[in-house]
């Protein structure tokens, strides 16, 4: 009975890390890849990680799996040890202990133990998340009821709104697929460069949600919250406000679109020769990214 379960408990957690590595090859081997990065039909994992940040998060979620299939496992086989071993037709006299030191000793630290292994990752993801200390650039993003404004302080303050684009204005099928996600004017960000994220409101409490990314922050009315983002590759990248902000909460979409340094610097360019916030274009390659 013992060699079985330890047999058992040997195959499915190699199974289980078997798995969580083979996740982590497929997503790196699509890093350099251009990427579209939104939900897909019955989809039970995380997204692909687009960023450092969401590639921890993923290696993290990895980690507690394993653990709670090597504890699942081992309830399971204790629960059926004891079924077993302690059903009422071999021992039909009860038993009478009602303490045991070492066993209540090990049930105890046992969990500290697990709790330390996993503590301690979540922490560091946690310090790591929070903030860059070597910004290359910095995005200021505040929310509002309902849509997104993107200031780019390092550009002179250059600043414009994002809103969703209405069901109705949606004219091709792969458009229609991406209702609720698609923007007038994406957030374009360059690809490798650490950018920092200062986020607020000018309401309520929003929050700046991009699963693919890894960046997820509050938007507080009176406050600035900072994270950071590195994006790996380049693509299109959707998120959501992930904190009910009244009426139209369904209606603020969050849509990067990470282009090559150079197409950045050249993007930022034509939008300083404008000089005009209200008439603000996004680049033809965000352009060709909303009609997917």
């Amino acid at each position: 009975m013992h060699s079985v379960g330890r047999r058992a408990t040997a195959l499915l957690s190699t199974l289980a890390l078997s798995l969580a590595g083979g996740s982590a090859i497929c997503a790196a081997a699509r890093a350099d890849e251009p990427r579209l990065a939104v939900p897909a039909p019955w989809q039970i994992g995380m997204q692909a990680p687009g960023s450092p940040v969401e590639q921890r998060i993923h290696t993290l979620n990895d980690w507690v799996t394993v653990i709670i299939v090597l504890i699942t496992i081992f309830v399971g086989a204790l629960l059926a040890f004891v079924l077993w071993r302690y059903n009422a037709k071999r021992n039909p006299t009860p038993g009478t202990v009602s303490h045991n030191s070492m066993l209540e000793a090990a049930w105890t630290a046992l969990p500290v133990l697990i709790l330390v292994g996993i503590f301690i990752p979540s922490l560091r993801l946690v310090y790591y998340e929070d903030r860059t200390h070597d910004a290359d650039m910095t995005i200021k993003v505040t929310g509002h009821q309902w849509y997104w404004e993107y200031t780019y302080p390092d550009a002179g303050g250059m600043h414009f709104d994002s809103y969703m684009i209405n069901d109705e204005d949606l004219k091709t099928d792969a458009q229609k697929k991406m209702r609720h996600l698609l923007v007038d004017n994406q957030l374009v960000l360059p690809v490798g460069k650490n950018v920092r994220i200062l986020t607020t409101s000018a309401d309520v409490i929003h929050s700046f949600f991009i699963p693919s990314l890894g960046v997820q922050r509050y938007a507080i009315p009176g406050r600035t919250i900072e994270t950071w983002v590195r994006v790996n590759a380049p693509g299109d990248y959707y998120g959501e406000c992930n904190q009910i902000c009244g009426m139209n909460h369904s209606v603020m979409p969050i849509s990067v679109h990470a282009v090559s340094p150079d197409d950045f610097k050249a993007w930022l360019d034509k939008q300083k020769a404008k000089n005009s916030n209200a008439s603000l274009d996004a680049p033809s390659s965000v352009t060709l990214a909303s009609e997917h």
